[in-house]
């Protein structure tokens, strides 16, 4: 029985790994920490909270993009010196750490899929934040695996697919950016594959991406919600990042490659046209 620490435990992600690996009775017994139950900014209790041969899977992160703009200290202790706090205690006991990240670490200038040693250019608060709890993990914890990952749903809570299935019943059109591009990623299947990484203990000391596979643009994602729940896409209107505008600049360009990720033999994602029919067919 292998233990597995799950930081950020109430988030959109960290929920989906808890459910998963209850789901799957691997015997695995699962210690999940919300942001009130575990602070990592806090040192002393990350390491009262990480035990000899656990597996942290850090999901904690400040995700307010354009809030961060403002408040860039708040998402530099959680997003950097939280990371920071894991890594080091993991060292001490010996345990591994799993650490998420995001594709605002690049600037989104790039016309083919980043590969993971892509140089990093961060281009708002919150990718600069991300980069330095990379950087952090890295530094304090060489064996840790940081996966990257982008345009992360679920079925449930806020976030971009829910708002489209809401705002598809309050208005008779709407307007989404058609020039920003990525991989849209179901949280389950990325929970799916961090459990995948706790399972072979041999990967370590790797940068990973993980999405769902091809690319659309937050326009397609959107006219591809209407579709799968029987509403009429051609409500959804294109428009351009400029007439959107938003505090923290966003790049126009996510994809992150599957190359690392398949090279170190893990599971390849699934189309994420087939991951969005699969989140809007569930109930939970």
């Amino acid at each position: 029985m292998n233990a597995i620490v799950v930081t950020g435990a109430h988030g959109q992600l960290g929920r989906r790994v808890v459910a998963l690996a209850a789901e799957r009775g691997d015997g695995d017994e699962v210690a999940a920490y919300s942001s009130a139950d575990l602070d990592i900014t806090d040192a002393d209790a990350v390491a009262a909270a990480v035990s000899a041969g656990a597996t942290v899977i850090n999901c904690a992160a400040y995700t307010a993009v354009d809030a961060a703009e403002t408040d860039e200290s708040r998402a530099m202790a959680i997003n950097a010196d939280g990371p920071r706090n894991l890594a080091r205690a993991c060292g001490r006991v010996g345990a591994r750490l799993i650490h998420v990240s995001t594709d605002y670490v690049f600037d989104g200038t790039a016309t083919t899929p980043y590969e993971v040693d892509a140089t990093p250019a961060p281009r708002s608060a919150y990718g600069r934040t991300k980069l330095a709890g990379e950087n952090a993990v890295r530094e304090e914890l060489p064996e840790a695996v940081v996966v990257r990952t982008a345009w992360v749903y679920d079925n449930t809570g806020k976030n971009f697919v829910t708002t489209m299935r809401r705002l598809e019943g309050e208005r008779e059109t709407l307007s989404v950016v058609n020039d920003q591009v990525g991989s849209p990623t179901f949280a389950v299947d990325l929970a799916s594959g961090l459990l995948e990484i706790h399972a072979d203990p041999t990967l370590s000391g790797r940068t990973l991406h993980y999405t769902n596979a091809g690319q659309a643009s937050w326009f397609e994602l959107a006219r591809a919600v209407f579709t799968h729940i029987g509403a009429d896409a051609a409500r959804v209107l294109p428009c351009s990042s400029a007439e959107y505008a938003v505090p923290a600049p966003r790049p126009a360009y996510s994809v992150l490659s599957p190359s690392a990720w398949i090279d170190a033999g893990l599971t390849p994602a699934r189309p994420w046209s087939a991951a969005l029919s699969a989140a809007l067919a569930r109930s939970t």
